[in-house]
């Protein structure tokens, strides 16, 4: 691909990466303050439970407010990390009021069919990959009843997993964010995650929320370089775990 051809797309990419950093500043933050709190923790000769967790409302309150795009942003423990319950998700969100609250889940197995969250793309792929993720868009029943993505990053402890920072964004403003970006190319184009899911799309044989067969796009995300395959281009957005999609033919 020359550098003519590729630099609409680029230029593209690149601003998407831009709109999307902010919330992953927000969720290595969220991160960062994680680990460092299990480590305390640690150098006291004992597990951590959820009240050590509550440390980390302050850093969440303060990125809610902080973030435009991130209606939602917490710390998802890996099962058994904690003493006192078997999962728990420290996670606040704000209300449309603007009021900041607590996700408050029932997470018994026995009456809970949100319990076992493992097996969720936010959770499953930064602790299987070791790398940040976007999943997603899919209808957020465990907190907000709303078409989101949910960015996320795995927290790590000495070299082991447990669990994950991650952060909600509502599909509506994703949408507004990067819907005027994608117009802006000749022809229809749509940015997928690792696993092909729409995150936003102008083509209309793709729809958003879809999952599409097609070219690898986790090859893609990392190789980090613009490329063809399947009869389209595919330009990574420049570290964020999204793909660029659009006609090789255009």
């Amino acid at each position: 691909m020359s550098l003519a051809t590729a630099a609409p797309e680029q230029s593209v990419a690149a601003r998407v990466r831009s709109a999307l950093e902010a919330v992953f500043d927000a969720v290595a933050a969220t991160g960062a303050d994680t680990a460092a709190l299990l480590r305390r923790v640690a150098a006291e000769g004992r597990r951590p439970a959820t009240v050590d967790l509550a440390a980390l409302r302050p850093g969440l309150h303060l990125r809610l407010a902080r973030e435009e795009l991130v209606s939602g942003v917490g710390f998802v423990a890996a099962p058994g990390l904690l003493r006192d319950v078997p999962a728990w998700l420290e996670w606040w969100q704000s209300g449309p009021d603007g009021a900041v609250r607590p996700l408050l889940l029932d997470l018994d197995p026995a009456h809970s069919a949100y319990a076992d969250y493992t097996h969720w793309d936010w959770f499953a792929l930064p602790r299987d990959t070791g790398e940040r993720a976007v999943a997603g868009p899919y209808v957020d029943y465990l907190c907000s009843d709303e078409y989101s993505l949910t960015l996320s990053a795995p927290v790590l402890v000495e070299g082991r997993f447990a669990g994950v920072a991650a952060a909600d964004v509502y599909l509506r403003h994703f949408e507004a964010a990067v819907m005027p970006l994608l117009r802006r190319l000749p022809g229809p184009a749509r940015l997928v995650n690792a696993r092909g899911r729409v995150a936003a799309s102008t083509d209309p044989g793709h729809l958003v929320g879809s999952l599409g067969k097609g070219p690898d796009f986790a090859r893609a995300l990392a190789t980090g370089r613009a490329q063809y395959g399947d009869g389209v281009r595919l330009v990574p957005c420049d570290g964020v775990p999204l793909v660029l999609v659009t006609d090789a033919r255009g």
